[in-house]
């Protein structure tokens, strides 16, 4: 038997009611597949913690997390606390201190799940988003001076290394490489980023040398917007520097259906860290308590999980459930247009777990 060792961190908002069900699921599939077990421990770091304790977790959390197999994330925010405090106090610190350099966002549309794009199918829409997760723009360099002054200044730095670039090319490469349409989209914004865009321009093409067998081209992220909602099917594997990936990925997912669904792991590719899977739909205070979530992003994240932890089988079963699920609309919950409770999708897809 496999044991792996998981690292749960609900976080804030409905994180605290998804997680659970996260877990639930993962208790499902142990019994399905019983070489196999799942070994948490939870940590309540998040805006609760940081009214107790002025910080979102300990200064040593990162050595609580390092002997994890994986770690499985709520989501980071809270209407009383700066979100610069929550997102750089938890997920970020994570994200950074683990090298999670890797950012990827698939996109489909779900059975039984409409998408807003007028003559779309569901063939249209299948993209695996790259984002490099490391630097760019979210590099956390710059500051603030003069603060409250008429003369008051701040800066943000966007930060890009050959090898932050290089590496993250090279990891969409591969993925386009290993699905079945081995096409790849750059996105860019060189016409006015004249330097760093540039050399991510020109290290692609460096690149793509070695990747022969990959289509590629290259889109300026303004036309990207416009290029996913007029011809989706144009585009498959996409790769983008840290902002740009974060902003497409969300239009992504509303492309898709819903926030609620779209998953994403952060990954070390060289697995000398854990990785962190979590739903994308933030903490949602605004349906907190009410059991209204919707737990597929956090199942979808579990299924990436599962992927990256070497037990493919389990991670089709789990993906065949969630299909089962969502292509019925009496489980749809409200951020789909449904009536249905998160505990009623959770219980429908342990049911189609065990069937």
């Amino acid at each position: 038997m496999k044991t792996y060792k998981i690292a749960s961190i609900p976080g804030d908002g409905i994180g605290k009611e998804v997680i659970p069900e996260g877990e639930k699921i993962l208790a499902a599939l142990e019994k399905r597949f019983p070489q196999m077990k799942f070994d948490f421990e939870r940590f309540d770091w998040g805006g609760d913690y940081y009214r107790k304790h002025g910080i979102m977790m300990p200064e040593d959390g990162l050595n609580h997390l390092r002997n994890k197999d994986a770690i499985l994330f709520g989501s980071a925010g809270d209407p009383k606390i700066a979100d610069h405090i929550t997102l750089w106090g938890l997920r970020l610190k994570i994200c950074q201190g683990f090298d999670q350099y890797a950012n990827i966002r698939p996109t489909r549309i779900l059975p039984g799940i409409q998408t807003p794009l007028r003559n779309c199918q569901p063939e249209d829409l299948n993209w695996m988003i790259v984002r490099e997760n490391s630097e760019g723009e979210y590099s956390g360099l710059g500051g603030r001076a003069h603060q409250g002054h008429p003369i008051e200044v701040a800066s943000d730095i966007s930060i890009m290394t050959r090898v932050g670039v290089e590496r993250i090319q090279r990891f969409a490469f591969a993925i386009a490489r290993s699905r079945p349409r081995k096409k790849l989209t750059l996105i860019t914004k060189s016409n006015a980023q004249r330097h760093a865009m540039v050399m991510w321009d020109e290290i692609a093409c460096e690149v793509a040398r070695d990747f022969p067998d990959v289509q590629w081209d290259k889109e300026l992220v303004d036309a990207a917007t416009a290029r996913m909602i007029n011809k989706p099917s144009s585009l498959d594997t996409i790769v983008a520097s840290n902002l740009h990936a974060d902003v497409l990925s969300d239009l992504a997912a509303a492309l898709a259906g819903s926030l609620g669904i779209a998953p994403t792991g952060n990954i070390d590719p060289q697995r000398r860290y854990p990785s962190m899977f979590e739903p994308i739909h933030g903490s949602a205070f605004d349906i907190m308590g009410q059991g209204l979530a919707n737990p597929i992003g956090t199942f979808w994240s579990i299924v990436l999980m599962l992927d990256h932890l070497g037990e493919n089988e389990a991670s089709k079963l789990l993906m065949q459930a969630i299909e089962g699920v969502t292509a019925n609309p009496i489980l749809h919950t409200r951020d789909l247009g449904g009536q249905a409770k998160m505990i009623d999708v959770s219980n429908a897809v342990i049911k189609a777990i065990h069937s």
